[in-house]
């Protein structure tokens, strides 16, 4: 399988046929220095009429500021729906992310679990946050030669790469200024968000010159893929081989210790993950037969120790289908 990426792909594609058509940006970064961090997600479904726009800060105070919104979106021409920007200043190197609107903000981000009561019963500030995104590793990724499997179509074209997170947040009367690090990515093609059975997506940084990303996706029927990259000393090492156990938490069973293990050819490294702070997102889709379809997406905050004690942060997003009221990928 051969991947193609060109910096055009940094900017919008021509929108697809597909029904479920998406393409969507996503940032995320932390500053160790005050303990701040946050995502970013905006998704354009101009065939279904609507985007999906994320926003999530986790603050230093253990509360969690968060916003989600459905906007009207019927082009593809840009990330630009509900107060969040995204544009692109250079390719590969430099993106800026704008947002001016509110967040609700939360003593318990575990609130989320139930969407309606928490934006019901939570309250609301003015948030505004501008953050400049610089390239720090190589590119991972692009758009694969092959077609998707029918039925688990998530991303055709999909990239990713690390970054430096330059700014400043503003929430309520509070603000911050960011010097941290994070990760980016970008995709395009049809996605539903039931098209996975599990995956698990883990990110971090360690300074300018470490950081890595494990992905494992798992299938309804066989073993679906595992993969990622680490970034070292200037190098990137293409991973074929990711393995990780959880130890999961309540009643509710989210992500609360992650043991991974990254592999290139001979190189092995081990990290071990404790979420500091858990967000749980949940998506809901009919199924043909009008079946309702629950996905829940656990966004864990999460300081990483290598294997040689150096400690980064960075994120865990578990995603998994809810079947039974249980999530379906609790045996890794």
């Amino acid at each position: 399988m051969a991947v193609r990426l060109d910096p055009s792909d940094e900017y919008m594609h021509e929108l697809g046929p597909e029904p479920t058509f998406n393409e969507s940006m996503y940032f995320n970064c932390y500053d160790p220095g005050p303990g701040l961090g946050g995502f970013f997600r905006l998704g354009n479904r101009a065939n279904e009429g609507k985007g999906e726009m994320t926003v999530c800060l986790y603050l230093p105070d253990g509360r969690v500021g968060f916003m989600f919104d459905r906007p009207r979106v019927t082009t593809n021409e840009a990330f630009d729906a509900s107060g969040l920007r995204f544009e692109v200043v250079e390719p590969f190197r430099e993106l800026t992310v704008s947002y001016e609107g509110s967040v609700l903000l939360l003593e318990d981000p575990g609130v989320l679990a139930d969407p309606r009561l928490a934006f019901t019963q939570s309250p609301r500030v003015q948030a505004r946050v501008s953050l400049t995104f610089g390239g720090t590793s190589a590119m991972f990724g692009g758009e694969s030669d092959q077609p998707e499997v029918a039925g688990e179509e998530f991303a055709r074209g999909h990239y990713e790469q690390l970054v430096t997170a330059r700014g400043t947040i503003r929430v309520g009367e509070e603000s911050w200024e960011v010097s941290g690090f994070g990760l980016r990515d970008h995709s395009w093609g049809a996605r539903t968000w039931q098209a996975p059975w599990y995956y698990r997506w883990l990110t971090g940084n360690v300074g300018s010159d470490f950081g890595f990303m494990g992905s494992r996706i798992a299938r309804r029927e066989g073993e679906g893929t595992r993969g990622g990259f680490v970034w070292e000393e200037g190098q990137l090492h293409l991973c074929g081989g990711f393995e990780l156990s959880t130890v999961w938490e309540g009643e509710e069973s989210t992500q609360r210790t992650i043991e991974a293990t990254l592999r290139s050819g001979e190189r092995t490294w081990e990290l071990t993950g404790r979420v500091l702070r858990l967000v749980p997102l949940r998506n809901r889709r009919a199924d043909p037969e009008g079946n309702l379809l629950v996905t829940r997406i656990s966004e864990g905050l999460t300081e990483w120790t290598l294997g040689d004690g150096r400690v980064g942060y960075g994120l865990s997003e578990y995603l998994d289908q809810i079947i039974g009221g249980r999530p379906v990928g609790l045996a890794e």
